[in-house]
């Protein structure tokens, strides 16, 4: 490991951290602007989602983007936006404006989500890549912590009706170090080359620690030759029927278990338990501890047990869970146990699903289509997330507080059913090997 590696590494998984705070830092906003700005259920669930329809935009456009200029370039105007989100949102001067940057810090978090993974593991040697591009997961995780903590903290400075505003114009300071640091690491040994700069790229392979920097130079352009002769190869054809069903139930399973929707509204959840307005928020932190301590546990467990016992043990965990909440707010009975049950929740479902899915949908399809094949599992992973975020509080509305918790308990035994009877285990297989026994 050397020094290099390891501050390029650092600085690419800040974006991811920035990720997961972004992403969550709105649940301890949504009573004050809904107070603030009139918000009706609908309009609370743009606001919401309005982020996510930024990310599937920042998702489709980032990899050309990151091709075209270079992933560390691609992720300095990652960081701009992120700055910019952050100091609009603080400054926003009524809700079309808010939504505005709002989508702009989305834009940032769609693309950091391609592009950081991406750069750190066309930078790192092999030994290292899947530890390396794993510490982008773990930042993403402590990003929606550290937004839970945040949050919390600034409750408690009683800054009246400006809370929001600093909460949401904090992340400016994470912002502009990602911005900054982005000038002090190098360009991928793999974009130089795509340039023709072998002497750069010879010399970045040198700095990141390769064993025998000319042999991987040769190894990488081999590769994006190709990479150049597979583009043409399509995604939908009925060979791949299998590997595509898996990419888009994975995808829509993970969304449909309510898990962002308990992260995004973690704190009205927690109010229409009869918890008061500071205890909503210093009990989100649990929920962000939870999903640390989960994933921690997922990510030891899924080389040895395997992946599909692990959604099994999550699909049955987090049903149980979701039931027991839904019949408690339905009853209205001993609801300071819901805290406890989206907790636990948190931590099954971070253990299984949120570990599994981006794994299981980069070994499912054969190399030619790989990018494609997890672009369109993304896709439905983002897409699903935006839906449920924009109508989670209709339903509540509409409905009951109860209601979406039944939906979601409803998709998690779904899910059991279809992951015990169709889907494979991938676990201590080659890729070449799922290949053969996933295209029919």
């Amino acid at each position: 490991m050397t020094s290099s590696l390891f501050r390029s590494t650092v600085v690419g998984a800040l974006g991811g951290l920035l990720f997961g705070f972004d992403t969550v830092v709105i649940a301890g906003t949504t009573g004050q602007l809904t107070r603030v700005f009139h918000l009706t259920p609908k309009t609370l669930g743009l606001t919401v989602s309005i982020a996510l329809w930024g990310t599937v935009i920042g998702c489709i456009f980032a990899g050309p983007l990151g091709q075209r200029i270079g992933g560390r370039n691609a992720l300095r105007i990652m960081g701009a936006l992120y700055v910019i989100s952050a100091i609009g949102c603080a400054f926003a001067w009524n809700w079309p404006s808010l939504m505005i940057f709002r989508l702009i810090g989305g834009l940032g978090i769609g693309g950091s989500s391609v592009l950081g993974p991406v750069y750190i593991a066309e930078l790192a040697p092999a030994k290292w890549r899947g530890r390396l591009v794993g510490f982008f997961q773990v930042n993403v995780v402590l990003g929606i912590l550290f937004a839970y903590v945040s949050n919390w903290w600034i409750a408690s400075r009683g800054l009246g009706l400006a809370e929001w505003r600093w909460q949401l114009g904090v992340a400016v300071v994470p912002a502009l170090l990602f911005f900054v640091l982005l000038y002090t690491i190098p360009q991928s040994s793999r974009f130089l080359i795509t340039q023709n700069s072998l002497e750069d790229a010879l010399s970045v392979l040198r700095m990141m620690g390769a064993e025998d920097p000319q042999r991987e130079l040769g190894d990488i352009r081999a590769s994006l030759h190709s990479e150049h002769l597979e583009k043409a190869e399509p995604l939908f054809q009925r060979s791949l029927r299998l590997p595509i069903f898996l990419a888009i139930t994975i995808g829509l399973f993970n969304q449909f278990s309510g898990i962002n929707a308990i992260l995004y509204y973690a704190n009205d959840t927690f109010a229409a338990a009869g918890l008061n307005r500071l205890s909503t928020f210093s009990q989100s932190i649990y929920i962000g501890l939870a999903n640390l301590v989960g994933t921690a546990i997922g990510m030891s467990l899924i080389d040895k047990i395997g992946r599909k016992l692990l959604l099994l043990i999550g699909a049955a965990g987090t049903f149980f869970c979701l039931l027991f909440t839904a019949m408690i707010f339905r009853s209205g009975v001993n609801q300071g146990r819901v805290v406890w049950l989206l907790v636990t929740f948190i931590c099954l479902f971070s253990m299984s699903q949120g570990a599994v899915i981006w794994v299981y949908i980069s070994e499912i399809f054969p190399t030619r289509v790989r990018s494609k094949g997890q672009s369109l599992g993304a896709s439905a992973h983002w897409v699903s997330d935006a839906f449920i975020a924009a109508l989670f509080p209709l339903a509540v509305a509409q409905f009951s507080r109860s209601a979406p918790f039944y939906f979601f308990a409803a998709m998690t035994a779904l899910q059991f059913v279809v992951v015990l009877f169709i889907y494979p285990e991938t676990k201590g297989a080659t890729l070449e090997q799922l290949q053969a026994r996933l295209e029919t």
